[in-house]
């Protein structure tokens, strides 16, 4: 048994809100804090170690500790990946746990684009002092650099089709349709996908994600401290974490930081992807999913479109049910950060409390991923493989 794999995660809370006008970033990080206290049945005090993101204000978890009203910290961690930051909040709260810095560590991510008027930026990220940026363009976005390009890359190489990719958004309004909270709750089909204007050739509106405010958290608790409590626990049994980046240029787009942290992740758990039931997947767009859907190894490289296809990622009906609560396509994707709400979707088909129309059967083990930065350049990915007990 490693390090990472000697924690439980007791506790989460995703916000309700998906446009927090008259709501302060600080208070959403509160509001999920407390409604994750309140759902694993512990108190401020019992918090010793706290994770957060650049989103988080002031001076990040400084600020933030003083605000929620942590007393006794002893550990702290402000790791910033973009999207896969909180998949290694979890693991590195997990090391924590072990290496005895801590016993219960709170994880909170709060972003709000919309109210703030500041739209799909890194919260709290210094983007135009980037050391690249004298090598770009004077605009470049995530649709037109990081994610058309890597879809125009995979139709040319394995003759992937704008349908193939549809077939993820369809997949993820089936189950959005089930979220009250979700801000995309119609059904969609493949023609409907298809009839969405173009937003970066070859992805069209409907393959972007939504753009939210809102926020998640989550606690890490000790093995003892998890038994004594009254939910279901759902102990983290693998976890891994890998950066790529351009290289100077010399960057084979078609494969992700994805193959490395999730081969680092089945390897901790001593499981393959073909024991995975349910998973969660950054749906920043729906090429997204396609190339983690090979790199992760649910199938060859070149296959993901049509293992897409014909609903294979819809609950129910398909051979890997994905993002059960509509995901970043359909429901919520708080700032640049979907990370956060990947794991609270997959800590509910673990514990069995998703909606009772999506909730798998098979849920005694279930995968989380994030990936975060542009998929094309510079990434991190961070895979969790989470058990319940």
């Amino acid at each position: 048994m490693t390090s990472t794999a000697n924690a439980y995660i007791v506790g989460i809370y995703e916000h309700p809100t998906r446009r927090a006008d008259g709501i302060s970033t600080a208070q959403l990080h509160a509001d999920v804090a407390y409604g994750a206290l309140e759902d694993a049945g512990l108190s401020l005090r019992d918090i010793d170690g706290y994770f957060c993101g650049a989103d988080a204000p002031g001076l990040g978890g400084f600020s933030m500790a003083e605000y929620i009203g942590l007393q006794n910290l002893r550990h702290i961690d402000t790791t910033e990946t973009g999207g896969s930051s909180y998949i290694l909040h979890v693991s590195h709260a997990a090391q924590a746990i072990a290496a005895g810095h801590c016993n219960v560590a709170l994880i909170t991510m709060a972003d709000r684009p919309l109210a703030s008027g500041a739209g799909p930026v890194l919260a709290g990220v210094d983007s135009a002092a980037a050391p690249e940026n004298a090598f770009l363009p004077p605009v470049m976005v995530p649709p037109a650099f990081g994610y058309a390009m890597v879809a125009r890359r995979h139709m040319y190489q394995f003759e992937t089709t704008p349908e193939q990719l549809a077939w993820v958004k369809v997949a993820a309004s089936h189950h959005a349709q089930y979220n009250p909270h979700a801000k995309l709750q119609q059904v969609m089909t493949v023609e409907d996908v298809l009839a969405s204007p173009i937003v970066a050739d070859p992805l069209r509106r409907a393959d972007c994600c939504v753009v939210t405010d809102g926020g998640g958290a989550i606690i890490v608790a000790r093995p003892e401290i998890a038994k004594q409590l009254k939910r279901p626990r759902v102990k983290l049994v693998g976890s891994g974490e890998s950066m790529k980046h351009s290289n100077g240029g010399k960057n084979d787009i078609m494969y992700s930081a994805g193959v490395q942290s999730a081969a680092a992740a089945f390897a901790e758990a001593g499981v393959r992807p073909a024991d995975i039931k349910y998973a969660s997947l950054y749906d920043s767009f729906t090429i997204t999913v396609i190339m983690q859907l090979e790199d992760i190894g649910f199938c060859p490289k070149g296959a993901g479109g049509r293992f897409a296809a014909d609903g294979n990622l819809i609950s129910g009906i398909g051979k890997l049910p994905f993002n059960t609560d509509g995901g970043g396509l359909c429901s919520n994707h708080p700032g640049n950060k979907g990370g956060m709400t990947k794991l609270l979707e997959a800590v509910r088909q673990c514990r069995g409390e998703a909606h009772p129309a999506v909730q798998v059967k098979n849920h005694d083990l279930v995968l989380a991923h994030g990936t975060g930065g542009l998929m094309s350049s510079k990434h991190m990915a961070g895979t969790a493989i989470l058990a319940a007990e």
